[in-house]
């Protein structure tokens, strides 16, 4: 199996917000455990929260190679979705298909939401809403063709226009958008924390941990770390883009790598002048477009690359060029403010398949497996977390229903042609909205 060197670095806006924890266990001793679950993100968070709810005599360890939740769940861009344009590569054309995975959406949300309520979450939830937009005029077919897409479905919306996105964005750089009334904005960071500081007294967490193979013995999984083993009767693999380095479902889902960065507060002088906005964040109608918020205290997030590369965190001066593309693009969106605006930059990683669809299954007997979530991880992280435990136990949900009848992720290349393909549809998709970086 691959071996990746995954560090916890100090870049990412949403994590330098919280406390810094202690008390963080590292493996290092041999253990036997009934369930081990490898990814300590929402989904394996999730995951070993119900297992504890299910049954809280059963040993569980989760393990992660970084620090629990502060990996991809806590470096998105903190959208939690009901409604997606880019999904994968792909426009969505098939209704029918659509529907399902808005219908997963729609689970997702509600798990998310109900955790948060049962564990009194402050994680700045708001329902906003949010923009699908474009600077580009030309982009109004496609525009109306997804308003009708989601009007069919019953799913509110508005088609708004330059002067009044001006208004609510605080920026004259979008000239269409669709504005969709449901979907979250949040704080990642404090989400993914609050999981881990929930978990139950029967879970085991060990960090900085990183798993390097493991194999089946008879009923067993023996799993391999750098100086001890774990022994478990079941197993659950919970790491989305790094599924494929772990040899599960490995032709099925690939890793892409993410740059964001996330400007200091705005002053009262600088809030004032782009129009004093409530809260808001816009997805790019275009593939490859920037995404960018502006978030409860002001800040400026904005996350506009995306390239096939080792799935490690960036070096720092790889990074550095591409907070270049992020200054441009805020200075694009807002002229008048100052070019040093920027205090944060960091990488990240989400997972893809070929078709946009999610890995969710039973492996063999006691081997398991949920992730590969196109961007949407929040909500649809945690609700595959909390379902495929109850997988674990034999228990058929109607959620579990919905999930099953989705498409499945379609077989991919082998390497090298597949980062060929990716890395050529990128560029394309790249060229196509160089505009909207």
């Amino acid at each position: 199996m691959s071996k990746f060197n995954l560090v916890n670095d100090n870049g990412c806006g949403w994590l330098n917000q919280l406390p810094k924890r202690i008390n963080i266990k590292i493996l290092n001793k041999d253990l036997i455990s009934d369930y081990l679950i490898v990814g300590a993100g929402y989904t394996g968070l999730s995951a070993a929260r119900k297992l504890s709810e299910i049954d809280s005599s059963k040993k569980i360890i989760i393990i992660d190679a970084q620090l629990a939740g502060e990996g991809a769940s806590s470096r998105n861009s903190g959208y939690l979705v009901d409604t997606t344009l880019n999904d994968g590569f792909t426009s969505n054309k098939d209704l029918q298909n659509y529907n399902n995975k808005v219908k997963i959406y729609d689970l997702g949300i509600k798990a998310v939401r109900r955790y948060v309520k049962e564990y009194q979450v402050d994680c700045d939830w708001n329902d906003s809403g949010k923009y699908f937009a474009s600077s580009k005029l030309e982009d109004k077919n496609r525009a109306k063709s997804f308003a009708n897409l989601l009007t069919n479905l019953n799913f509110k919306n508005k088609i708004l226009y330059k002067d009044e996105l001006k208004k609510k964005l605080g920026t004259s750089f979008y000239n269409i958008a669709v504005y969709t009334n449901g979907g979250i904005l949040l704080n990642p960071a404090k989400l993914a924390r609050s999981m881990v500081d929930t978990l139950s007294e029967n879970v085991e967490l060990y960090e900085n941990t990183q798993l390097l193979n493991w194999k089946k013995i008879n009923n067993k999984i023996e799993c391999q770390f750098s100086k001890n083993k774990i022994i478990t009767n079941n197993i659950i693999f919970c790491t989305n883009g790094f599924l494929g380095s772990l040899n599960v479902r490995k032709n099925y889902s690939f890793p892409i790598t993410l740059t964001a960065s996330m400007t200091r507060p705005l002053n009262d002088k600088e809030f004032h002048s782009i129009g004093s906005p409530q809260e808001w964040g816009v997805l790019p109608i275009r593939p490859m477009g920037a995404t960018i918020r502006l978030t409860k205290d002001k800040r400026i997030l904005i996350r506009n690359t995306a390239e096939v590369r080792n799935p490690n965190l960036m070096n720092e001066e790889d990074l550095k060029e591409r907070v270049k593309l992020h200054t441009l693009g805020i200075k694009k969106r807002f002229p008048n403010l100052p070019d040093n605006l920027i205090e944060n930059s960091w990488s990240g990683i989400v997972c893809r398949s070929g078709n946009g669809s999610q890995i969710f299954e039973k492996i063999d007997k006691n081997i398991y497996a949920a992730g590969c979530y196109n961007g949407s991880g929040i909500g649809v992280g945690t609700f595959f977390g909390e379902q495929i435990a109850l997988k674990v136990f034999n228990q058929q949900t109607d959620e579990i229903s919905v999930i099953e009848e989705r498409k499945k992720p379609n077989w991919l290349l082998p390497q090298p042609l597949l980062n060929i393909g990716i890395y050529t549809r990128l560029t394309y998709e790249r060229i196509k909205a160089r505009s909207e970086t």
